[in-house]
């Protein structure tokens, strides 16, 4: 069973940066694709980042430049370090895992929310103007 525990939530003013931490246990490989996911009050859940097992990266078009995913497969833990923060930008962050790849043997990027079926609790990020 995937177990994932989310961290480094917060309260910061625009511009600001913050760090989330997503600690993964349950198993031992690291080939589970991994992602991060943010749901704003009154919206659907959206994807910010995902990342596959070799360290690539894919993001979402209004997080590019700002956002960073990363994982450290040594600790099972996956990482966002968030930049120049926006308002737009507050939300319940979600960690997310999935073993499944597409036929063509790359993770789902992170826009296809419903092919990640491991989740962590969330923490919220919240960033006022």
């Amino acid at each position: 069973q995937v177990q994932l525990v989310e961290s480094g939530g917060g309260s910061v003013q625009a511009g600001g940066s913050l760090r989330l931490s997503c600690a993964a246990s349950g198993y031992t490989d690291s080939s589970y694709c991994m992602g991060w996911f943010r749901q704003a009050p009154g919206k659907e859940r959206e994807g910010v980042a995902a990342i596959d097992d070799d360290g690539s990266p894919s993001y979402a078009d209004s997080v590019k430049g700002r956002f960073t995913i990363s994982r450290d497969n040594a600790k099972n833990t996956l990482y966002l370090q968030m930049n120049t923060l926006k308002p737009e930008d507050t939300a319940m962050y979600y960690c997310a895992a999935d073993r499944e790849k597409s036929s063509g043997g790359d993770c789902y990027p992170p826009h296809l929310v419903d092919e990640y079926n491991y989740w962590g609790q969330g923490t919220q990020v919240t960033v006022s103007s």
